[in-house]
């Protein structure tokens, strides 16, 4: 069965390693939530199956437990989840973990591979589900929660996948050496190499993308055979545990231990992140969220490789531009998708304090930002379609902080607590703009995560790019946006984000946004910054899982006799 899983999935591999090769647009796993692409029933079954969720303790079959875990999961639309998992101590954890970990090791690249493309395939075809999952532990907005929930989600772990075999396909499993000695017999040695894990791979959720954020490490462990614990954020159980349940359905077919994939669930009140990722025998950590949190995994997770996305402040830079009203159209949708919960969302807006240039007419530094704002306020002042966009917000938390930003600066767009039509107790805002000086550095250098933008007046454009570099070489970054008509300019924004380490937009009006990327394309997060120490997905992103022994054994070469 394992063989056959590859053999089934050999050119979806070939092809997403062409397009790791080509960085061009390519898919297996259509974005379009259309029944004549996923099947008639498809959208109503995917609903059943979420409803089929609620109020229940979630089946996990042969999951070892010692009992069940009330979640923390709230839906943001407002509708009750009372969801429980097994309850997994880390000991247990531990012991099951390492059960069938040899046998992983030993299957090889090709057959692990193969059962990684079964689990993304079968997955696939259960993206409805997944959209009602994400949607209502993390507040995306149906569609989104569909799209990067499902089928991007799923083509960053494809992504994953192919980088591991690539790398691992680069190894020999054996060679003949042969070194002349001139007159002399040649020496002779038969070397093999053996792919070996690092051990047990921890992946910590997050509360927003828990599959996006997720698959990429799960995926990259798993190719590389080490068995993986899922603890998902606390807020966000479902979608990564109906993912555990596809990927232990597959190993048991494929005549494997599913206890290679665990899903470890705990509560705010009683978290077990540090004691599980401290454990000697975890070897590598894979986290998206805090800062702190990040800083500590970091700092204490010594015995592990760790891969770390945290909080960034990305920005726009504003110069003078012809076509002004396509960069508003542009931002008021980035600044409103998902309310701004996303790690690649702009936060800051620099425009120099005396103005730029818009077709020839001298634009006023007030005037570009209520026109901005102006645009923002315009898109979503119809509550039926923003709430599309919008999505409702996570946490409780990121509500609270829109209403302790007012303060910190002049008021040009008020957020608005809005009404979604199928959800009465959403929570659902639009976006806060604030307008503030460049002086007042402490208020935009951090996060405030969520529908908060800054627009902040600076020294001319010389001071514009020097406030984005500064804020992102101490706070990091993952994505920036210059918009100019000048070539000098252009030229030095660019020099300035191939330093920094961030994915620089340039002049987009049309309808690519600074806050997508495309798995196969673009790199999300490099690395290169504070906002993250790993980039998804290349190849040291997952060079670091495995590492190869070797055995060298003497052969007698062969003598002429007469």
């Amino acid at each position: 069965m394992a063989n056959s899983f590859f053999d089934a999935h050999r050119d979806t591999l070939t092809q997403a390693l062409d397009a790791m090769r080509k960085r061009d647009y390519w898919t297996p796993y259509p974005e379009r939530a259309s029944g004549s692409i996923y099947g008639e029933t498809a959208a109503a079954d995917g609903e059943a199956a979420f409803n089929g969720y609620l109020g229940k303790a979630f089946d996990l079959p042969g999951h070892p437990s010692e009992g069940e875990v009330a979640s923390d999961e709230v839906s943001p639309y407002g509708i009750p989840l009372n969801l429980s998992y097994p309850l997994l101590p880390v000991d247990l954890a531990m012991k099951a973990s390492r059960s069938g970990a040899k046998a992983w090791r030993d299957a090889g690249p090709d057959v692990r591979a193969g059962v990684c493309l079964e689990i993304l395939h079968r997955i696939n075809k259960r993206s409805f589900e997944m959209a009602h999952a994400v949607m209502h532990t993390t507040g995306q907005a149906f569609m989104m929660a569909f799209q990067a929930g499902g089928p991007h989600a799923q083509d960053r772990g494809l992504e994953a996948v192919a980088t591991a075999y690539q790398l691992q396909s680069a190894i020999p499993g054996a060679v003949r050496w042969e070194k002349s000695q001139g007159k002399n017999p040649p020496l002779l040695l038969d070397k093999k190499y053996r792919i070996m894990p690092k051990g047990i791979a921890v992946t910590i959720g997050v509360s927003t993308f828990p599959t996006w954020n997720g698959y990429p490490g799960i995926m990259a462990s798993l190719a590389t055979g080490n068995p993986v614990i899922i603890k998902p954020h606390p807020t966000a159980v479902l979608p990564l545990a109906i993912s555990a349940r596809i990927m232990r359905d597959v190993l048991s077919e494929a005549g494997f231990d599913p206890n290679l994939v665990l899903l470890l669930t705990d509560t705010r009140a009683n978290p077990v992140g540090q004691d599980l990722c401290t454990r000697p025998e975890v070897k590598i950590v894979d986290f998206t969220g805090s800062n702190a949190f990040g800083e500590w995994l970091e700092e204490n997770c010594r015995q592990a490789a760790v891969y770390t996305e945290k909080a960034g402040v990305n920005a726009v830079v504003v110069d003078d531009f012809s076509d002004f009203k396509g960069m508003c159209r542009n931002l008021a949708f980035t600044l409103s998708l998902y309310s701004g919960q996303m790690c690649t969302t702009p936060q800051n807006i620099f425009i120099p304090r005396d103005g730029i240039k818009v077709g020839g007419e001298t634009m006023s530094f007030d005037a570009a930002a209520a026109a901005i704002a102006g645009a923002v306020g315009k898109f979503n002042s119809d509550p039926a379609r923003a709430v599309h966009v919008l999505g409702a917000i996570q946490a409780e938390a990121t509500a609270d902080r829109i209403a302790s930003a007012r303060g910190m600066g002049k008021v040009l767009l008020d957020s608005q607590k809005i009404d979604h039509p199928d959800f009465p107790d959403a929570r659902v805002h639009t976006p806060l703009i604030l307008q503030i000086d460049a002086a007042e550095r402490e208020k935009y250098e951090n996060e405030l995560f969520g529908p908060i933008t800054f627009i902040v007046a600076c020294d001319g454009i010389d001071g514009a790019l020097e406030a984005w570099r500064s804020t992102v070489a101490a706070k990091g970054a993952i994505t920036s946006a210059i918009y100019s008509d000048r070539p000098a300019v252009l030229e030095a924004a660019e020099g300035l984000g191939e330093e920094l380490g961030v994915l620089l937009s340039v002049n987009l009006t049309g309808g690519v946004f600074v806050n997508q990327t495309a798995a196969f394309s673009d790199y999300h997060a490099s690395g290169a910054n504070p906002a993250a120490n790993a980039s998804l997905v290349d190849a040291a992103f997952v060079a670091g899982r495995f590492r190869v022994a070797e055995t060298r054994v003497h052969v007698e070469p062969v003598t002429e006799t007469s």
